[in-house]
């Protein structure tokens, strides 16, 4: 994360030879002749420097080679349940906290000079902590609480989802009244008042399918209740069956290699909607006149569902960021004209975590794009 970066660079700033030593020598400046302007720069003090420790909305616990606490900012002694008034710069570490996790990190941070992140609870509230390594064998400990992020996470999916009920009912008027319109207008205003309702029906999907998204991500992981015994191959089948006419509209075909019979227990319409989006993808980057392959088998404990086109391929930001919401690939790879919500994959992605599986993309050896769905076999219990 960005924000790691920024922390690490500090730290590299403030953990060195000690606080003693934090940039007290001026740092070095090109030497050439006539540049004043350089001499004139003076080091960043070590005041300033701790005067933005104090304010950063992370706890920070700078600890020396001995494992005594050389500085902690208030957020981190907020974080500990320590009071201001207690003074414990210079204890050691394990005379002010006790925890086994932090305890075990700094042993492989020395070890391995890496840093390492764990979460633990304080008195019930569940915290983050990340251990740096610096020079000389002192340590920064990053504090933050996990709560605090939850909730925003929390709040932020409320809001999604309130925002995408509201619209439902002005968009649905908004689609009579376009019905209307294109029984009520001449021929030259023909073509518009249709401009609208695709884009009207546009929307429509978007709202769906940020609601769908949105109950997938507040829905338990693994929940058997709405399970039941399924077969892959069937769910291919059906989800084919659901785009069929626009397959063969552009003369595509479906192609189901090395069919084995591929038993696994599930939410039915969910993985139907899982796997047609992704029958739906590798549709729309399909040419003309070819196929899309299915190939199912099965990988250790997992189904493995792959669906191949014959496209142009993923590009590396493609494969960085194709299962981001919202996000949209090169248009000039789509051989299809219509336009999805820019969700389709996430929503096959977070199906699939439901699921306690994933979905994964790569470029195949003999060219185009293959998306590959990966689902517990459990075939125990079919």
């Amino acid at each position: 994360m960005a924000t790691e970066w920024t922390l690490g660079l500090a730290t590299g700033l403030v953990i060195g030879s000690g606080l003693t030593w934090l940039i007290q020598r001026q740092p070095r400046r090109s030497r050439q002749k006539g540049d004043a302007r350089a001499k004139e720069r003076k080091p960043l003090s070590t005041p300033q420097l701790l005067a933005w420790i104090d304010e950063a909305t992370q706890g920070w616990l700078i600890l020396k080679p001995d494992l005594s606490i050389a500085y902690i900012n208030g957020k981190a002694e907020r974080l500990l349940r320590i009071s201001h008034q207690t003074l414990v710069r210079g204890q050691r570490l394990d005379e002010v906290l006790h925890v086994d996790p932090i305890n075990e990190a700094i042993v492989s941070v020395r070890h391995q000079q890496r840093p390492q992140r764990i979460e633990w609870d304080m008195r019930g509230e569940p915290l983050e902590t990340i251990v740096l390594p610096g020079s000389d064998e002192w340590l920064l400990l990053l504090l933050q609480s996990r709560q605090s992020l939850e909730a925003q996470q929390q709040q932020q999916e409320r809001w999604v989802s309130d925002v995408a009920h509201e619209l439902k009912t002005p968009l649905t008027a908004l689609m009579l009244v376009s019905d209307r319109l294109e029984t009520a207008v001449g021929e030259g205003d023909t073509v518009l008042v249709q401009r609208l309702q695709k884009e009207l029906r546009r929307l429509q999907l978007l709202v769906e399918d940020l609601l769908e998204l949105s109950r997938l991500e507040n829905s338990l992981p693994m929940d058997n209740g709405s399970y039941s015994p399924l077969i892959l191959n069937e769910l291919v089948a059906s989800a084919w069956g659901s785009i069929r006419p626009l397959a063969e509209q552009r003369g595509v075909s479906l192609e189901m290699r090395d069919q084995i019979t591929a038993p696994l227990r599930g939410d039915q319409p969910r993985l139907h909607r899982a796997i047609l989006n992704l029958l739906d993808n590798a549709l729309r980057y399909a040419p003309d006149c070819s196929q899309v392959e299915v190939e199912i088998q099965p990988s250790g404990g997992w189904w493995l569902l792959a669906v191949r086109d014959h496209g142009q391929g993923l590009s590396e930001p493609d494969l960085e960021k194709m299962f981001q919401r919202f996000y949209r690939g090169d248009p000039s790879r789509a051989r299809s004209n219509q336009s999805g919500s820019g969700l389709g994959l996430a929503i096959a992605q977070q199906i699939a975590v439901n699921h306690g599986g994933r979905v994964q993309a790569r470029n195949h050896p003999g060219g185009g794009a293959s998306m590959e769905l990966l689902l517990p076999r459990n075939t125990d219990s079919v």
